[in-house]
C-alpha cells in the first residue's frame, strides 16, 4: 500500500507537522461578479463573497490561534488564500497581501487557490518573484476533463485553459496543485479514472480528491431537494478513489483524500461529516485492496 502524503512529505522537509493558515484576500469570482456569470459554480455556497480581507497580520493571528493546542510553539505553516479567486485582481493590490503573509519566519509556504483563466502574465511574474524567496503553490480547481460535466458545473472554461495555466506556471517553477471532485452526476469510475489520469500527465505537481457535498443555499442543493441528483455512497466513493490513485504518477503529491463542508450547511451524503470516520475507512480499504499510486501506469508499462 503506498500514496504519496502532503503530511508525509512536510514532515520530512521540515521535521514536524506543517499545519494551513486559511486567509482572505478578499477578491470574488468572475463567475459571480458578472464576467462570465452572477450565480458561480453550481457547487458554490458563496460564504463570504465579497467581503472585504482583514489585515493579513490579524487573519494570521486568527487562524494560528484556531490550531493553538495542536500545533504547540514551534510549529511552521502554510499561508493559505482558500476562498473565490485569488489572482482575480491588480498585482498592486495583491502583491502587498501575499509579501505580508510570508513574511513569518513561521511561515514556509504560500498556496493561492485560483482559476486557470485569472493568471494573466503579470500576475504569473509577480508570483515567481515570490516564489524565488519562499515556495509559492498555484491551486487549480479542475474539477473533471468531460465537457459535458464541466458545463454542468459552470465551470466557465475549457480544458486549454487548464493546460496553459499549467504549462505557464510550471515555466516560472510555481509548484501546481490541481482539484478533483468524484461523484458528478453522470460520470462513471471510469470517467474519475480518466480525469485523474490527465491531471496526472498534465503536469501539475499534486493533487486534492474532493466528494460532490451538497451545502445549504446552493443551486445543487436545490437540485438535490428536486430529486434531480444523487450523492455518493462511501464505498462508492472509496472504489473511484482508489481508482484515480492507481492512475496518477507516484511522485505526484495527494494533498487531499476527500473535502467536506461545513457541518451545520451539508445536506447530503451526511456521511461525509464524520471526517475522522471516512478517513479510517479509506485508509482501511487502501490496506485491505493493496491500493499502490501509480500501479495502473506501471502495469502498462510492463
Amino acid at each position: 500500500m503506498y500514496w504519496n502524503r502532503l503530511s508525509d512529505r512536510l514532515r520530512e522537509q521540515y521535521g514536524g507537522k506543517v499545519y494551513k493558515l486559511a486567509l482572505s484576500s478578499g477578491c470574488t469570482c468572475p463567475n459571480r461578479d458578472g464576467t462570465l456569470g452572477t450565480r458561480g459554480c453550481i457547487f458554490c455556497d458563496g460564504a463570504g463573497a465579497f467581503a472585504a480581507a482583514g489585515e493579513i497580520c490579524d487573519q494570521l493571528a486568527a487562524a494560528k490561534a484556531r490550531v493553538a493546542a495542536k500545533a504547540g510553539t514551534e510549529a511552521r505553516y502554510i499561508a493559505y488564500f482558500q476562498s473565490f479567486t485569488n489572482t482575480y485582481g491588480s498585482v498592486e493590490r495583491l502583491e502587498p497581501l501575499y509579501r505580508q503573509a510570508l513574511m513569518p519566519e513561521e511561515v514556509v509556504a504560500l498556496s493561492i487557490a485560483t482559476r486557470p483563466d485569472c493568471l494573466e502574465k503579470e500576475t504569473l511574474n509577480m508570483l515567481a518573484a515570490l516564489n524565488a524567496r519562499k515556495p509559492v503553490w498555484v491551486e487549480l480547481g479542475l474539477q473533471t476533463i468531460h465537457p459535458e460535466t464541466a458545463r454542468w458545473l459552470r465551470r466557465g472554461y475549457d480544458l486549454p485553459v487548464f493546460d496553459r495555466a499549467v504549462q505557464a506556471l510550471r515555466e516560472r517553477g510555481i509548484k501546481v496543485i490541481v482539484h478533483q471532485i468524484l461523484g458528478l452526476p453522470g460520470e462513471t469510475p471510469e470517467m474519475m479514472a480518466e480525469t485523474a489520469r490527465y491531471i496526472g500527465e498534465s503536469g501539475a505537481d499534486g493533487i486534492k480528491f474532493h466528494l460532490l457535498h451538497v451545502l445549504r443555499g446552493t443551486d445543487l442543493a436545490r437540485e438535490w431537494e428536486a430529486g434531480r441528483l444523487e450523492t455518493m455512497t462511501l464505498p462508492a466513493y472509496i472504489q473511484a478513489l482508489e481508482a484515480c490513485i492507481r492512475q496518477i504518477p507516484r511522485e505526484m503529491v495527494v494533498h487531499r483524500l476527500t473535502g467536506d463542508g461545513a457541518k451545520r450547511d451539508l445536506l447530503a451524503p451526511l456521511w461525509s461529516a464524520d471526517k475522522k470516520r471516512v478517513l479510517n475507512a479509506i485508509h482501511r480499504a487502501f490496506l485491505q485492496d493493496d491500493v499502490e499510486q501509480g500501479s495502473a501506469l506501471e502495469k502498462e508499462k510492463t
